[in-house]
């Protein structure tokens, strides 16, 4: 991911065969202090999920959390939700 794209993905998981309808969504944000904040949120669809907030130095270093995260969630199956 490029320094200058969006950060804000949506994924969703979805198998009706064994009864499965998850999302996880990843944003980056600027906290009060002038770092970069990591939030994750994840759950079943349709369901109030959880939610991380994870406090990185700098822009850089949270868009690499971001694609580290995106990375493990793609090979479990999850697919970016197009919009």
């Amino acid at each position: 991911m490029a320094h200058d794209t969006i950060h804000y993905l949506v994924l969703h998981r979805c198998d009706p065969s064994c009864n499965m309808a998850r999302y996880y969504v990843l944003s980056i944000e600027p906290s009060l202090f002038g770092d970069a904040t990591l939030i994750r949120e994840w759950g079943r669809l349709g369901r109030l999920g959880q939610r991380r907030v994870e406090l990185y130095e700098n822009q850089s270093c949270a868009v690499e959390a971001l694609e580290i995260w995106l990375q493990r969630k793609r090979r479990r199956g999850y697919l970016l939700q197009g919009g």
